[in-house]
This record gives structure tokens, C-alpha cells and sequence, in this order.
């Protein structure tokens, strides 16, 4: 299994970026993901998931912000990130959920990707 993020980067508040997440190794349509993210000093966090029938949650801070999307076509995971705000600061790790049918627990995680969001 392998999960690679990219999409990362340096952002005004306000700002927009898109995450994506490329996955290999398992049948990834059969699978739900979730985004999680790690602030500098700060402990992780989750932050949105998908069923493998597109059925979406997300914390609560990040409803109406955050989208979460997948591409089984291309074996995809994406975070769209709108309105961007000072505290959305962090690492953010893609992760696989270790049993089809549940989000968590997860068995495999991304290297990560950092995002960094300045006034």
C-alpha cells in the first residue's frame, strides 16, 4: 500500500488550495479515506472522510470550507480546501481505513503534506 500527497504549499488567508492523495497497492473504490491534519507542537486532528459510496463527514470547524472528493477512475483522493484560515496550518496525511465498510481506524498513512497559511 501507498499513499502520496501533494498539493501543498504557502497560501494567503482566504486563500484556496486543492490536496490530492495518489493510492496504490489495494483496491482503493472498496475502501473509505480520510484526511487528517497535525499543526506545528499540536497533536493529530481529524478532518473529513469518505465512504467508498461517497458519503462525506467532516469536523465541524471545516464544514462548508473543506470538500472532500475521490476518483476510484484513477484510484484519487482530494481535499479541496476554500477560505483558508491561519489555524488550517499543518501536515496533512491521507489515510486508508483498515476495514471496508468502516472510516477508522486506519492502517496506512501518506508521508504527509505540508500547508502553510499566512496573514
Amino acid at each position: 500500500v501507498q499513499l502520496v500527497e501533494s498539493g501543498g504549499g504557502l497560501v494567503q488567508a482566504g486563500g484556496s488550495l486543492r490536496l490530492t492523495c495518489a493510492a496504490s497497492g489495494f483496491t482503493f473504490s472498496a475502501y473509505a479515506m480520510s484526511w487528517v491534519r497535525q499543526a506545528p507542537g499540536k497533536g493529530l486532528v481529524w478532518v473529513s472522510s469518505i465512504s467508498s459510496d461517497d458519503r462525506t463527514i467532516y469536523e465541524d470547524s471545516m464544514k462548508g470550507r473543506f470538500t472532500i472528493s475521490r476518483d476510484n477512475t484513477k484510484n484519487t483522493l482530494y481535499l479541496q480546501m476554500n477560505n483558508l484560515e491561519l489555524e488550517d496550518t499543518a501536515v496533512y496525511y491521507c489515510a486508508k481505513g483498515l476495514t471496508i465498510g468502516y472510516y477508522r481506524p486506519y492502517d496506512y498513512w501518506g508521508q504527509g503534506t505540508q500547508v502553510t497559511v499566512s496573514s
